[in-house]
Order: C-alpha cells, then structure tokens, then sequence
C-alpha cells in the first residue's frame, strides 16, 4: 500500500537526482558557519515537559491548516508561551512551507529550530545548516540503515542536531545502529493516519537512558501531555492543535502544565 510519505519521498529523491550543485563547495561555506543553538541541549536541561512548536500552513491528510500565517510573528508568540524550541516545515509542494518561513521563524527570537523536512540525501543536510537551521530530521522509514548512519554522521559533522523519527522497535534499533541521541516517536501511523497513544507508551519504555525522548503527531491538549509525560517524554512536538488554535500561547501554556 502506498503512503502519503511514499509519493512525498518519491519527489523529494526525485529532486536529489536532478542535483547540479558542488557539494564538497556547499560543505566548505557550512564548516563557516556560526555555531548552532543546541536545539537537544535546550530539551535535555529542560526541567519540566518540553514543547516543540510547530510552525505548519497545510497537511496532506488535512488540508490548509493556517496558509496565511505569519512565521516571525508565531515564533514569538511561541516564544513568550515557554515553548522550548521550534520547528518549521519547509517542503513546500506538500506542506506549503519554505526556506523564508524558517529563517523568519528563527530570526525573530532566540528559540533552537528543527528544520521539518524530507532529508534523502547530503544536500539536503548541507542545506539544513545553511539555512540557519540547528536540527535536521532524519525518518527512519525513508531511507536504508547505511544512508541513515551516514547522514547522521554528517549532521553532527556540520554542527547540526539530528531528531531520527522512528515508528516501531525496529526502526528504533535502526535508529540507535547510527548512534542516534534525540529519538522523535511518531504517534502517526503511516497507513490510517490514526493516533496510536499505545504506541508512544510502549516505545518509551524501550528507548535508552541517554536518549532524548520526543512524542510525536497527535496531542490534543493537557491530558495527551501528562500522558507522555508520564510515559517518560522529555518533549513533545506539536503542530495542528498550536497552529489552528484561537489562542496559540494560551494553548501552549495548558500544554507545558
């Protein structure tokens, strides 16, 4: 059965065969860089549950969430809410997102900022730190276990954070072959696009120590929270219920409590 995610890295690996670009140039000018702002320090020395917010125009499954947003303004709405650090989708055929929307995001305050896309190849983890970002992410399901080891070494190369997605045990053992460090359990699954809680509990209790712990996809409010919490979260990324919320700092603050 083909999957949302499916078509959407069909075009995504599409796109990285077409690449003309030098990337042993684009390497050069991201080992120039500033420094990035520790997007898993931020998580790791939070003392309560940590929110990622998410800034998102539209969804596959969903439609148009909010296409009119104005990123720089979320953000600091975001900001003053106590999220943690943000995150910014960027692919723009699928999500309507774009580069603009996460360098206006993250200028506009001082938040770490997890660049929300479809990473399949080197280019795109240059990229990812060009574009001022601190953390790629990296889907386990999207790529074979070589070229996910390999992309998370060049990551952390580069300065950057990586957040591998996983869905299942076996991805997370995927994901800790390549030495992950900062685990995201997408909620999500793939084929219904149904909210599985159960999932997220049972992942929690088999991810190690060390491990920076997210939950993903899927909380709806305080009680989805304090579930994760419980469950041993360290943070929780949240997009819909913050982007299409009447009041987003209001509703981030239930959140974090």
């Amino acid at each position: 059965m083909v999957t949302y995610l499916d078509r959407i890295l069909e075009r995504h690996r599409a796109l990285a065969a077409d690449e003309t670009r030098s990337l042993d140039a684009l390497l050069e000018q991201a080992h120039q860089m500033e420094p990035t702002r520790g997007f898993r320090a931020a998580l790791a020395r939070n003392t309560t549950l940590g929110v990622i917010s998410e800034i998102k125009r539209r969804s596959p499954s969903k439609g148009d969430l909010k296409p009119d947003l104005d990123p720089a303004l979320m953000a600091k709405v975001y900001e003053a809410g106590g999220a943690t650090c943000l995150s910014v989708l960027t692919d723009e055929e699928f999500f309507g997102g774009s580069v603009s929307d996460l360098q206006a995001a993250r200028n506009a305050g001082s938040l770490p900022v997890l660049r929300k896309d479809f990473t399949v190849s080197p280019f795109d983890v240059v990229d990812t730190r060009l574009m001022g970002a601190d953390c790629v992410l990296l889907i386990a399901s999207a790529m074979r276990t070589c070229m996910l080891a390999d992309l998370h070494a060049l990551a952390l190369e580069l300065g950057l954070d990586v957040l591998v997605e996983v869905h299942d045990e076996i991805e997370l053992e995927v994901a800790l072959k390549a030495e992950a460090t900062m685990i995201g359990v997408n909620q999500r699954d793939l084929f219904t696009f149904e909210v599985d809680h159960r999932r997220a509990v049972r992942m929690a209790k088999v991810i190690p120590e060390h491990v920076v712990r997210i939950a993903e996809s899927g909380v709806r409010g305080p009680d989805d929270a304090r579930m994760l919490r419980d469950a041993g979260y360290h943070a929780i990324l949240v997009g819909e219920t913050l982007v299409t919320a009447a009041d987003p700092r209001s509703t981030l603050t239930e959140l974090r409590q």
